[in-house]
């Protein structure tokens, strides 16, 4: 909302010395002081920018439905770089505009309203005062429904909101003020009411990443109409565009709301998404039973059906009977598939693995994280190896083709699942594996050790072995210790404008070495810079020594090459 209750002066903030007019796409003239006593918004935005070209047209939508009003008005103020390019824009917008040639006005205001990025949209009252400074956000969430944009508003939308989860029913939450239907991939309306009684998921897609998903979701569909189950599926897709929600709705047996229907984007918000897929279940009373069970449909299928806290309860015990009676042939042996390979592509069985410390590597050629911790893992791999023999690192790949498997394997001294091999995909369902690269430690008992070995591993090296939980508070409790002797505050050469901060951080980029980073770091707030410790102090963290001072001059706190 508003960073400041004072009022402006539209007219000189629209205006220059030889202006005093705003235009249309047409060439009309339109007084700035034709402003005065309206709802005015600023709209900075460039034809290049993709986020802007979405929005825009939203905000037409909501300007074309406020215009019967009289007393709302927008104002283009053009980011782009030449005066064909405003011109090809602004011809798609039915509001006004400061002329593209007054260059010296458009960077006045971006510098007065601290435009940092676009679009931007800020709303000033009939008053000139700001009432919202996050305009995209707000028309973006409410629309038309928004309007007069201030906070008044905003907070009467807000409770009105928590009312309705208070009185959820499938009908408040797909019927609008223009369609009390649903429709199936033949083009049918099925009346919302049909949907009463009903336990429903609602199916939050976009083509291109669910479409994994969304056969496993047919399946279980129709095992269940086949079982004679109250159960339906609506999709609410998030598409741009209409192609990918006709080839993706063709596939499926199940309703959906119209393409870009006016609720797809409310209903976003007031699931409070985060992750896509996404299938928020509706009980048979109307409320929200569970806000997303795609993962457990992914792990369980038709099992996890009917999703309720009992049946999750129910999955959670089994699960946790696996875990405990887990062990390495239960992770790694799949019908015939019984084996890994070596360097010479001879089949190794898993049983001669049994009993022995196993990492499970996921990782692809393609992948330029991939590609820098390698070295690492391979350096770790030979010292584990040098005091262990009873350890190996099994490479799960993620590349595309045999050769491309073929050229980045022939880099590893390890063991490898086959290229193509479907207990990848097993595996990465199994441990959850949403990046690469990772690595999960597997334990003598067979049993899963941790799924963060990668991130152990490039915070301690070879010494994070055997990644237990005991070893590894052991490691934190003496990197602690080592951390007391190090300076609060450093001064560095990569960093000159300000003083870096000794700061406890769980994950970040080192600024000096580019190597990700763990637990410790020399930390810039203001610029958002990072230097891991052996770059700020060029300290060996074994040690707690200097290292590498040859070429390097040190001078206090300060240290730069020689």
């Amino acid at each position: 909302m508003a960073k400041e209750d004072v009022s402006h002066d539209l007219s000189s903030l629209l205006s220059s010395g030889e202006r005093d007019f705003l235009i249309r796409n047409n060439g009309d003239q339109v007084r700035v002081s034709n402003l005065v006593g309206k709802i005015v918004g600023f709209y900075f935005s460039g034809s290049w920018c993709g986020p802007c070209r979405n929005f825009t047209p939203l905000l037409v939508e909501v300007y074309e439905q406020l215009s019967s009003k009289g007393d709302f008005e927008v104002v283009f103020i053009s980011s782009d770089r030449d005066d064909e390019s405003f011109n090809t824009y602004f011809s798609e917008m039915p509001w006004l505009a400061i002329p593209f040639s007054d260059t010296e006005t458009r960077q006045r205001l971006k510098e007065v309203f601290e435009v940092t990025g676009i679009p931007n949209l800020v709303i000033f009252d009939t008053n000139g005062k700001v009432s919202c400074d996050d305009g995209v956000s707000t028309v973006m969430e409410h629309g038309v429904d928004g309007y007069p944009f201030n906070l008044d508003r905003l907070n009467f939308l807000k409770e009105q909101e928590e009312n309705a989860k208070k009185n959820q029913t499938i009908s408040s939450i797909l019927v609008s003020s223009s369609r009390d239907y649903v429709i199936s991939n033949d083009g049918k309306k099925i009346p919302v009411l049909d949907l009463e009684g009903k336990l429903v998921g609602l199916y939050f897609s976009i083509h291109a990443i669910c479409c994994e998903f969304t056969p496993k979701l047919v399946e279980l569909y129709k095992t269940l109409k086949e079982k004679g189950e109250n159960f339906e599926v609506v999709l609410i897709s998030l598409d741009y565009d209409e192609e990918d929600f006709k080839e993706s709705f063709e596939t499926m047996p199940w309703l959906a709301l119209p393409f870009k229907d006016k609720i797809c984007k409310k209903l976003v918000r007031y699931f409070e998404l985060r992750t896509i897929p996404n299938l928020v279940i509706i009980g048979q009373d109307g409320k929200t039973l569970n806000p997303n069970v795609a993962e457990l449909i992914e792990e369980h299928g038709v099992e996890a059906y009917p999703f309720t806290p009992k049946k999750l309860d129910e999955l959670a015990a089994i699960e946790k009977a696996k875990l405990e009676s887990q062990t390495l042939e239960s992770v790694l042996v799949n019908g015939e598939n019984d084996f890994v390979i070596d360097k010479s592509g001879s089949k190794v069985p898993v049983s001669e693995l049994v009993g022995k410390n196993i990492l499970l590597y996921f990782s692809a050629q393609w992948c330029s994280p991939c590609r820098a911790f390698l070295p690492k893992l391979i350096e770790a791999y030979h010292t584990i190896k040098g005091k262990d023999n009873a350890f190996e690192v099994i490479f799960i790949s993620s590349d595309s083709d045999q050769s491309t498997f073929d050229e980045f394997y022939s880099e590893m001294p390890w063991l490898a699942l086959p290229f193509g091999d479907g207990r990848k995909q097993i595996l990465s369902r199994k441990f959850k594996i949403e990046g690469i690269p990772a690595a999960v430690a597997i334990g003598p008992s067979g049993r899963t050790i941790t799924k963060e070995a990668r991130m152990h591993l490039t915070a301690y090296g070879a010494d994070a072995f055997p990644f237990t939980e005991e070893h590894l508070k052991q490691l934190e409790e003496e990197l602690e210790e080592k951390a007391k002797g190090w300076p609060e505050k450093v001064k560095h050469e990569l960093h000159t404008e300000h003083e870096l901060i000794r700061t406890k951080r769980s994950a970040y980029g080192c600024d000096g070495c580019g190597e990700t980073g763990y637990r410790w770091s020399f930390h810039c707030k203001q610029c958002d810079f990072d230097l891991h410790p052996k770059c700020a102090l060029k300290v060996d963290e074994d040690t707690g020594s200097e290292k590498g001072t040859e070429g390097r001059i040190c001078d206090g706190d300060v240290c730069r090459r020689a």
